[in-house]
């Protein structure tokens, strides 16, 4: 695992093979909690076994003198759920500063909601917090760095700074209260930056600033306004005196217009859009010549918010407090992307029309069906559909050249992506790459970007059904660089475009590491091999990585990894950070297995984490707990550390206390590929609830579990899915926890929601297939509802409507517990324990 000898206790574990089932189960045997769960691969459905002689033993050891500075502390309730500081405060965000000499990160302040910033560097540890007067030195909003130029700019606080790379002088460049925000390079000695509708450069060197040019929503100026009315046009034609005037206006107009278009570099381009748009997005290049500006219509729409009340306040009173509107709320919209050449002061609005597939009807079938339904009849149509921005990243990028500029645009009913690029010589949309997808396109693996050298991209895309990396010159044809049934993600193009660095689950879906491969195509070299989740920052001279690594019962620790062009193998990680504390690392905490269970309804197996108790001479029948993870697009069965961590505590003392937990990555979750995402499209609920009854099934079969003793609880989505379970599937589990949970998704958001159900007016069928609001009359098991009242996520009124369903069905084995101060994540540790007491109680009671 490559770990410093220094950084965790002396401990050694054997790695050792169970057969359970149709699972090949891999684990460790240790004394404490630095154990970790290894690979587990299903035999009966996947074609590689893990051959236990090729995985070397390994010893993982801890400074004992950290174990010795802990104070007792009991694996209970109110320890679980108190206030997360006693783990130790892991750091977060980590990042290299402007020089690359230091590495910084946050690290939350101990009692307080504050995040302080450390500096620290190799053999240094934690290091020491910065000082207030020195921040703006490392904290960036955002930092750019290219080796064609001598300096690295930033933003920190709203102004702009710069640094020179010979010299590591910093200069503040801007004193404003109007914040700086799009920073580029501009020319060769100076960076641009947008505030508010305008857009400025300024060169490092001297200091001088200059407007670029500025916007404007409504008309533009003209000398003289047209008659408004018969009075006014009389007027005119009637009175001298009017007519002089307005020939006087119209000449002055007419000289300041030719002395702008004469002296264009005095002058700041102004521009004009319709009155009732707004701004999107936009961008300079890198010459100055050219823009691009993307708006949109601003129309208020119907239920454009909604109001939440907050009724715990100071002043004694109830907030009103404005939220999302719904899904159910939701209106098509498009946005309009403007190329504007700055010198002429001319503006071109591009047009959608190249762009393949634009005109499809993609939803055809879906409101055919729909419309069967009612007994209509629905006929195709070939109008374009609403294009925009994808913002899940910075979606507009220039060439360095200036010559070109690509954008990532998506449809607005999320079946399509397309990359497109500008010839600012030609200024027109050309398709480089289309994305499309039946269910819906990915929010997630849309990262791209240029080449430096050369007038190509790089961009990911789940085509083959994971993300993979590719490369595309503006005339050629795409080109794979890396393929498999794993996912690529955080690429990073070296600035000699030599490598490609990037994050991937190859050798397990569970495990993540680094890789870097070359960008004209070669082996891919694996440069960690920690066998966890790990995450990377590469250092601004592309010579150290630093790492954010976890085990599944270890928080995340900064560790750091050497690289040059000589790297062929795996990189001896240095510990950097100790952060987690000794009161946790006394505790000894269940390590889960991961398992992949067989699936009764895809090829592919279902990855999970099982915590088993110790085993006893006792043949009794154990009870269970399945925890269904939330988000649903979210992976849990991985061998890091959990962001589920409360959760993880709270299925340690499950286990001390002899349940079973299973924990299952069901169809949905993510890390598995692009069909395992898409399965429930337009049936949310559905595979899921199928998955988890196979998850019952192994318990019962490989766990010694007994089927009437199994239990569900899980937040948000996985509040959602103990409804679907306890509704569509009354006898798979005897009691059930739904926290934050969603019971009508056309009261959820839009983005999240018409993805996968596209919206209720196009397809209520999906809706109502989907929503256990519709499915309530199925309970006759316990159920425990628990909802934040404050939740601007999933709303109150989802219990709220629900409640009075089960009410009117005459329902009675329900009990609903109300949190009227917290938000859809909770934050007072009261209400984490009242929280998991009443589950636990539920457990105990009912299983």
């Amino acid at each position: 695992m490559n770990l410093n000898k220094t950084a965790l206790p002396s401990n050694k574990f054997q790695l050792i093979a169970v057969i359970i089932g149709t699972s090949v189960l891999f684990s460790c045997n240790a004394t404490d909690s630095s154990s970790t769960a290894a690979v587990n691969i299903d035999s009966s459905k996947t074609s590689s076994i893990i051959n236990t002689k090729t995985i070397e033993q390994k010893t993982l050891q801890i400074d004992t003198r950290v174990l010795e500075q802990a104070a007792p502390v009991s694996l209970t309730m109110e320890q679980i759920m108190s206030d997360p500081d006693w783990l130790g405060r892991q750091p977060e965000n980590a990042y290299f500063s402007a020089d690359g000499d230091s590495i910084l990160y946050s690290r939350k302040r101990e009692g307080a909601v504050v995040r302080d910033l450390f500096i620290t560097s190799a053999n240094q540890g934690n290091g020491i917090i910065v000082e207030h007067q020195d921040r703006h030195l490392y904290d960036y909003d955002v930092i750019v760095d290219d080796q064609d130029f001598d300096f690295v700019g930033w933003i920190h606080e709203g102004n702009v700074f710069a640094q020179n790379k010979q010299t590591k002088k910093v200069t503040q460049l801007t004193k404003s209260s109007d914040r700086a925000f799009n920073l580029s390079y501009y020319k060769k000695t100076g960076l641009s930056y947008q505030q508010g509708s305008r857009f400025y450069a300024v060169d490092v060197n001297t200091g001088k600033q200059e407007q670029l040019f500025e916007w404007y929503f409504g008309k533009a100026p003209t000398a003289v306004d047209a008659p408004k009315d018969y009075i006014a046009k009389e007027q005119i034609k009637l009175i001298k005196y009017i007519q002089v005037q307005r020939k006087n206006k119209q000449d002055r107009f007419e000289f300041d217009q030719k002395v702008k278009q004469e002296n264009p570099s005095h002058m700041v381009s102004t521009f004009y859009f319709n009155k009732s748009d707004t701004n999107v997005a936009a961008s300079v290049s890198p010459d100055g010549k050219y823009a691009i500006v993307v708006t949109r219509e601003n129309t208020p729409t119907r239920s454009d918010t909604d109001i939440m009340p907050h009724y715990i306040q100071e002043d004694g009173r109830i907030a009103a407090q404005a939220v999302r509107k719904r899904v159910a709320d939701a209106e098509p919209q498009a946005h309009d992307i403007h190329f504007l050449d700055l010198r002429a002061n001319t503006q071109k609005r591009l047009s959608y029309k190249a762009l393949p597939g634009v005109n499809e009807d993609v939803l055809a079938s879906v409101k055919a069906e729909n419309a069967t339904r009612v007994g209509k009849t629905y006929t195709p149509n070939r109008l374009p559909r609403e294009v925009r921005l994808l913002s899940t990243q910075s979606p507009i990028k220039w060439h360095d050249s200036s010559s070109h500029v690509a954008l990532m645009l998506e449809a607005w009913d999320n079946k399509d992506r397309w990359i497109v690029t500008v010839d600012v010589e030609k200024p027109q949309l050309t398709n480089q790459h289309r994305a499309h997808d039946k269910a819906w396109i990915n929010y997630r693996f849309n990262q791209f970007a240029w080449f430096d050298n050369s007038l190509s991209l790089w961009l990911l895309s789940e085509e083959s059904g994971y993300s993979q990396l590719y490369t595309k010159a503006l005339d050629g044809d795409l080109k794979a660089i890396t393929q498999g049934n794993f996912v690529v993600d955080d690429v990073v193009l070296t600035k000699d475009d030599r490598y490609f660095y990037y994050t991937a689950n190859k050798k397990h879906p569970g495990i993540y590491e680094i890789y870097r491969r070359p960008s004209e195509g070669g082996n891919a070299t694996a440069l960690t091999d920690l066998n966890g989740k790990t995450e990377y920052v590469l250092s601004p001279n592309e010579n150290e990585l630093v790492l954010t690594h976890s085990k599944l019962t270890m928080p995340p620790e900064l560790y750091t990894v050497t690289v040059d062009d000589a790297v062929t193998e795996s990189v001896m990680a240095n510990k950097l950070t100790n952060t987690v504390s000794p009161e946790f690392l006394s505790i000894p905490w269940t390590s889960p297995s991961i398992v992949a269970i067989e699936s009764s309804h895809t090829e592919r197996p279902i990855y999970s984490r099982v915590y088993l108790p110790e085993q006893t001479d006792s043949n009794e029948k154990r009870r269970a707990v399945v925890f269904t993870h939330g988000a649903g697009y979210l992976q849990n069965a991985h061998l890091g550390w959990s962001g589920y961590f409360r959760e993880f505590m709270f299925h340690s003392l499950l286990v001390s206390k002899g349940y079973v937990v299973l924990d299952m990555d069901y169809r949905a979750s993510a890390g598995y590929g692009r069909d395992w995402r898409t399965a429930i499209y337009r049936q949310m609920g559905t595979p899921e609830v199928e998955d988890l009854k196979d998850g019952v099934r192994w318990l019962v079969d490989n766990a010694n579990v007994d089927e009437g003793r199994i239990g569900t609880y899980g937040g948000s989505y996985g509040g959602f899915l103990t409804f679907m379970s306890l509704f569509n599937e009354p006898e798979l589990f005897q009691a059930g926890a739904a926290l934050r949970p969603v019971s009508d998704w056309a009261h959820y958001n839009l983005g999240y929601t018409s993805n996968i159900l596209n919206t209720p007016n196009v397809d209520p069928i999906a809706y109502e297939r989907s929503s256990p609001i519709y499915f309530a009359e199925g309970l006759n098991k316990p159920l425990l509802i628990n909802a934040p009242m404050v939740d601007n996520n999933v709303f109150f009124v989802d219990v709220v409507r629900l409640v009075q369903r089960l009410i009117e069905l005459e329902k009675e084995n329900f009990e609903t517990a109300i949190y009227p101060v917290e938000p859809h994540g909770f934050v007072q540790p009261s209400s984490w324990l009242d929280e998991y007491r009443r589950i636990f109680k539920l457990f105990e009671t009912h299983l």
